[in-house]
């Protein structure tokens, strides 16, 4: 008798459809209220842009405004004459700095003989082994000569070579700078060849190639623009150190090859002419400024070239 028992569900009907709810009829300013944020967002935009721009060219400026100081007032004195003939004695006209200009590429030529080698040795070292206690007392080291005083380095040269030489020599300032090159050296190899995979040196090891041989072979040529480029801006850097050149090549108003004896380099001629009461002096000085400086921004804008062209390609 189950399936008899009918149940009234069908008849029973709830009014849900004659619910009508004002939904539709309710407007809300979105489009308004989403045009006003866009444009605030973007006048906030621009204004930040516009701030950036401008504390950009401010950090520009004192070094366009110095560059345009020395070039107008030491231009006038550069010619021929003056970059292949040695200084006169005053009085006299067509001295020149050539002496300087040979001086200043013995001592730095030999401070990169010097630095160069240690600087990617220990390098390698710290990016071979970063979690050692060696490793981070070199690190501390390097970090506390980066900061270290030129003069104070030209003091400690002038005791540990100068003093036990005898005298002055081009190979105690070339000393001097090589210490003052050495951390900018040691810091972009250890960060270029960070960057290097372990894969490459996995597959070297793998393949039977020695160690020292996968170092020489695989991990320096891949991470090669970094160190290039280190060294030229750790030379552009040194280039223009007077202080520990004072203590150590003391200067010298002749042609000199003679790496025992002390020479002449640029940023001593600047000084001692720049001090003179004499106006042929003084007008050298700014000559010498105008070459210096030229010669440091040739070496940034070969370090920029070298990032460019050698990329490290992984």
């Amino acid at each position: 008798p189950v399936s008899s028992i009918q149940y009234p569900v069908s008849s029973i009907q709830y009014p849900v459809s004659s619910i009508q709810y004002p939904v539709s009829s309710i407007q809300y300013p979105v489009s308004n209220m989403k045009d006003s944020s866009i444009l605030y967002r973007t006048i906030k935009d621009k204004c930040f842009k516009g701030f950036v721009i401008f504390l950009a060219f401010t950090a520009a400026a004192p070094l366009a405004l110095i560059l345009y100081y020395i070039f107008r007032k030491g231009v006038a004195c550069i010619n021929f004459q003056f970059l292949i003939n040695i200084p006169k004695p005053v009085g006299e006209m067509g001295g020149g700095i050539s002496n300087a200009i040979i001086g200043t590429l013995i001592i730095i030529s030999i401070a990169a003989v010097i630095a160069v080698p240690i600087g990617i040795a220990a390098g390698i070292y710290l990016a071979e082994n970063r979690n050692n206690r060696l490793s981070y007392v070199l690190r501390v080291c390097v970090d506390v000569l980066q900061g270290v005083p030129s003069i104070v380095i030209g003091i400690i040269v002038y005791i540990l070579v100068v003093m036990p030489l005898g005298g002055f020599s081009a190979i105690s300032g070339s000393v001097a700078l090589a210490i003052m090159m050495l951390p900018a050296i040691v810091r972009s190899t250890e960060e270029t060849l960070k960057l290097v995979p372990d894969t490459l040196k996995e597959a070297s090891l793998a393949l039977g190639v020695s160690y020292p041989m996968t170092i020489i072979k695989v991990i320096l040529p891949t991470g090669i623009s970094g160190i290039v480029t280190g060294i030229l801006l750790s030379i552009g850097r040194v280039a223009g150190e007077t202080a520990p050149l004072l203590f150590t090549a003391f200067g010298n108003p002749f042609m000199n090859y003679d790496i025992s004896k002390p020479v002449n380099a640029l940023p001593l001629l600047i000084f001692n002419y720049a001090t003179s009461p004499y106006d042929e002096w003084q007008n050298a000085a700014w000559g010498s400024s105008v070459v210096l400086v030229s010669l440091i921004l040739i070496l940034n804008i070969i370090a920029k070239m070298v990032i460019k062209r050698w990329k490290v390609r992984f």
